[in-house]
């Protein structure tokens, strides 16, 4: 799993959200001398991701406990399939469930859809992006699980890339203005960020033809044959997306364009999380 920074961070505060003054159900009726095993089932198909995040949160419960990973992020698991098991001390285990399962049940989930949808773009050149519509706080992860599942991460926020949409234009005053003012701004600040831009017709689309200054341009809502007439202007000039409203039902046909990524927010926003159990041995 990619470095997180904050992830013990997350994983405290998810922890203290769950326990608040104390876990009384188990602190009542388990003894704290108690020892025990449990393991973790697969109870649909789908691509684990979150795997190592539970096992942190297992060792920030209870440091003792010993967690045996025996499937991995990113690996397809079955109905059925055994994907770790935990030892030790039964109040920790019972402690550490809740938040174990909410982890890798949602970056599973995040995982299998995503895989789901790569797996439509099969022989085509076209990539699936993610988008900044993340849970707060959980971005990162939300991210990592999309890479599991096979798609391309976008950019993680505000700070890497530009991306003039629809209100930074109009708040600037028209394309041009919010393309020239971008790069005034760069230059003073001393970045090299690429300026992706955003347009949501044909008119717009040869504004910015006729002006130039950016690396990629994000067609907005756009159908899939005034897409496809998109794609053949811009004629490999610059990179091509398409965005909005795009299901798994569309994918296909959008990608057979020829445009050169796909971002769906429904990726990290949209999700089911795949359903994963943790029983006693």
């Amino acid at each position: 799993m990619q470095n997180i920074d904050n992830l013990d961070e997350l994983i405290k505060m998810a922890l203290a959200e769950d326990i608040g003054d104390g876990d009384h159900s188990t602190l009542a009726c388990i003894p704290p001398t108690a020892f025990s095993a449990a393991k973790m089932v697969a109870k649909q198909d789908g691509i684990l991701c979150g795997a190592d995040v539970a096992v942190r949160v297992f060792h920030i419960v209870d440091a003792t406990l010993v967690v045996t990973l025996l499937k991995h992020d990113g690996d397809p698991v079955f109905k059925g399939d055994l994907i770790l098991t935990v030892e030790g001390h039964s109040g920790s285990i019972l402690t550490a469930e809740r938040t174990a399962l909410n982890f890798m049940q949602r970056l599973s989930g995040i995982a299998t859809e995503t895989h789901k949808m790569v797996a439509m773009l099969e022989g085509l050149h076209t990539r699936l992006l993610d988008t900044r519509k993340t849970t707060p706080n959980m971005r990162l992860l939300e991210k990592y699980a999309v890479a599991c599942g096979g798609g391309t991460n976008h950019r993680i926020g505000l700070y890497d890339m530009v991306m003039l949409k629809d209100n930074h234009i109009d708040f600037a005053g028209g394309i041009e203005a919010a393309i020239d003012r971008t790069h005034q701004y760069l230059k003073e600040k001393g970045k090299a960020l690429k300026i992706e831009i955003e347009v949501r017709d044909l008119d717009e689309l040869q504004r910015v033809l006729d002006h130039g200054g950016v690396d990629r341009i994000m067609l907005d809502n756009f159908d899939v044959a005034t897409l496809r007439e998109a794609v053949q202007r811009i004629g490999g000039k610059y990179e091509t997306e398409a965005s909005g409203g795009i299901t798994d039902q569309t994918l296909r046909a959008y990608a057979e364009t020829g445009v050169d990524f796909i971002s769906v927010g429904a990726l990290t926003h949209h999700i089911k999380s795949l359903d994963i159990s943790l029983v006693k041995r």
